[in-house]
């Protein structure tokens, strides 16, 4: 059974508390698994590929190495991301999505699309390293 993190109200004003025959918000368990400080961006940088924890603490500077990790267990409990540990000497990490990981990329790409619409509306220069998704 799926995991669903809830707060005792929805946003819709719904008991949100799991379980078997309740109806939950869409909007709200979306947030509830991308809403962290740096999820999209850890979600966004693995739609590219496979990363090591140093890849991605490149790719996210801003988080803290503790934050990074925080981020990326929640990411794999919540199934959007693996966690793969090498036996070898030290040890070799890498995260990558899952097939749940990589069918938010449509929400991603329409978050930078937005994103892209609203700080041209405002005359903000676009200054991103991220770059909208490849094929």
């Amino acid at each position: 059974m799926e995991k669903i993190k809830a707060k005792t109200r929805s946003c819709c004003g719904q008991d949100a508390s799991p379980g078997p025959g309740k109806t939950h918000c869409p909007v709200e368990a979306t947030i509830n698994l991308i809403g962290g400080k740096y999820k999209t961006l850890i979600l966004w940088n693995l739609m590219a590929g496979t990363l090591r924890f140093s890849g991605l603490r490149k790719e996210v500077p801003a988080a803290t190495p503790k934050m990074l990790t925080q981020q990326l267990r929640e990411l794999e409990s919540d199934g959007l991301i693996t966690r793969t540990v090498y036996p070898e000497v030290p040890p070799k990490v890498e995260y990558a999505l899952t097939d749940l990981g990589k069918s938010i990329r449509p929400v991603l790409e329409a978050m930078y699309a937005w994103g892209t619409g609203y700080l041209n509306a405002k005359g903000v220069e676009v200054n991103c390293s991220m770059k909208p998704l490849g094929p």
